[in-house]
């Protein structure tokens, strides 16, 4: 294996996520802390944290998203109950896209050729990518750990959630390294990526509400969750994330060496002889309709499920202590309709998430130069960018049907009330115009500047800060406003608002209209 240069480039990898990388440190040692903190004001007696998280237990759909409370007496399990899969999850993700952004993004644009002409060994500039995700995984899990303890939790299940994290985020390091080998394209490696999180995440929840037990013994997320902070701390299965991440990257270097530079081990296929797109939409949907056929089957997949879910909750509500608890977490009117609330406001941001990467596709598309030639075409820069951004609107309105369409097939099937349907659809359209919102943001920064794309993920992420962790952080109230998806009507549980969708549109028009105009007259970038 020769690895000659990879401190040289590594040093290089770091100076580019000088700024990124440290940030998201922050947000995570923030949330983490923050939560710690501010959980001992919420329960403060040992029967307020047993009645909440009886009732956390006592929900499938909460254990399916978060896993359950494993001590029911601990102060720290409740504060971390919401935190530990889901941010091991998270750090994964990041960890992941750091080592395609190093390996398959460069190799891509032509940076790993350029670098690959001095004396820089073949499996270097993936090794110095896969050590930028070890980095980001380990500075997150210490820094946690120390920053919790210090709020005054139990110092082993502190260090306990440090190794969570730190174990998800290594675990998917080699994920995402074995992805980069597998496409040519740095966004097909990114979908791989995602998708076997998914799954891990799925196999995981499926295990704590079902009888299938063993299948979080095949997730990498599972055995994460069984470290079980502040209920057993048991940091053994540490061991089995690391071994996962060891083989994962051995595998991606043996790959790598099979195939040629530029090249994945998927052959990419040509195209027709003679094109046949015409306009600048067309062209956008031909360059996003695989993605968006599987997000179509994912979120109608995701639909089904949770719909299946609607019916069998009511028999967990009788405790009025329960149903006092959920309400605490903004669940409200009928329980089967706070449930579907809450899946639909999680099913918005993750398509919000698709927007933003549908979005992303256009910088690539200007860094690798091929705008320049459809630009030649007569083709003006408005229209071009137009062609995607609308494909992007529409795509996102769809993808949300197509969830409310899921979970109102299943919910109909199962009480044999057809308005059930409907309502569940017009439960999930209203949540696009905040979607749009989001994808406007993405648009205007690309307008202003093709760099600056990447900074628009930061505004999904302070929507999903506020939203699901605002209140167990102790954040001011009106933290909430910031995110377009709280002026959203909590449908089916509330009654419709039309006057917050308005504004949603209009602030959404103004954003893309911006975006549009910016990139009419800036330079255009490559690299």
């Amino acid at each position: 294996m020769n690895t000659a240069g990879t401190w040289k480039l590594l040093r290089m990898a770091l100076r580019r996520d000088r700024i990124l990388l440290p940030a998201w440190v922050l947000v995570f040692v923030a949330v983490a802390a923050s939560s710690a903190a501010a959980v001992e004001g919420l329960y403060p007696s040992v029967q307020d944290r047993v009645s909440a998280a009886e009732a956390v237990n006592s929900t499938p759909a909460l254990v399916a998203i978060y896993g359950p409370v494993y001590d029911v007496r601990s102060l720290g399990a409740l504060a971390f109950f919401k935190l530990i899969v889901f941010g091991a999850a998270l750090v994964g993700l990041l960890c992941a896209l750091l080592v395609i952004r190093h390996s398959r993004a460069d190799e891509e644009l032509g940076r790993t050729e350029l670098v690959a002409s001095g004396a820089v060994g073949r499996h270097a500039p993936l090794m110095s990518a896969v050590l930028v995700g070890v980095i980001g995984a380990l500075a997150i899990g210490v820094f946690t750990a120390a920053t919790c303890a210090a709020a005054g939790l139990e110092a082993s299940g502190c260090i306990a959630v440090g190794v969570v994290w730190a174990g998800g985020g290594l675990a998917f390091t080699g994920v995402g390294a074995v992805a980069a080998q597998l496409t040519a394209g740095a966004r097909a490696a990114r979908g791989i990526a995602v998708t076997v999180l998914v799954v891990a995440y799925v196999l995981r929840a499926v295990a704590d509400v079902s009888d299938a037990g063993w299948m979080a013994w095949v997730s990498p997320l599972g055995w994460a969750q069984q470290v079980r902070p502040f209920a057993g701390d048991r940091f053994v299965l540490l061991v089995p994330l690391v071994v996962f991440a060891v083989v994962a990257v051995g595998a991606a270097m043996a790959l790598q060496a099979r195939r040629d530079l530029g090249s994945g081990l998927v052959a990419a296929r040509p195209g027709p002889a003679e094109g046949r797109v015409g306009s600048a939409i067309g062209l956008a949907v031909r360059l996003h309709r695989a993605t968006l056929a599987g997000w179509t089957v994912g979120v109608f997949l995701l639909g089904l499920l949770v719909g299946s879910l609607v019916t069998h909750l009511g028999g967990f509500f009788d405790s009025p202590r329960v149903r006092e608890f959920i309400e605490s977490m903004g669940g409200k009117g009928e329980v089967a309709d706070a449930f579907v609330s809450t899946e639909l406001g999680f099913a918005a941001l993750a398509i919000g998430g698709y927007a933003l990467s549908a979005l992303s596709r256009m910088r690539a598309e200007e860094s690798s130069g091929r705008i320049e030639n459809v630009l030649t075409t007569g083709t003006g820069r408005v229209a071009w960018m137009a062609g995607h951004v609308v494909l992007t609107l529409v795509a996102a309105a769809w993808l949300t049907l197509v969830t409310g369409v899921g979970i109102g097939m299943a919910h109909a099937a199962q009480t044999g009330h057809g308005p059930d349907l409907g309502s569940d659809i017009t439960a999930a359209l209203v949540r696009v115009p905040a979607i749009w919102v989001v994808a406007g943001v993405g648009a205007l920064l690309f307008g202003l500047g093709g760099r600056l794309t990447a900074y628009s993920w930061a505004v999904l992420v302070a929507c999903v800060v506020v939203g699901e962790f605002g209140k167990v952080m102790n954040l001011p109230s009106w933290t909430a406003d910031v995110s377009p998806y709280s002026h959203v009507p909590a449908l089916p549980a509330v009654g419709f608002q039309p006057a917050p969708l308005v504004w949603l549109v209009v602030v959404a028009a103004a954003l893309t209209a911006g975006g549009l105009f910016a990139f009419r007259r800036r330079d255009m970038a490559a690299g």
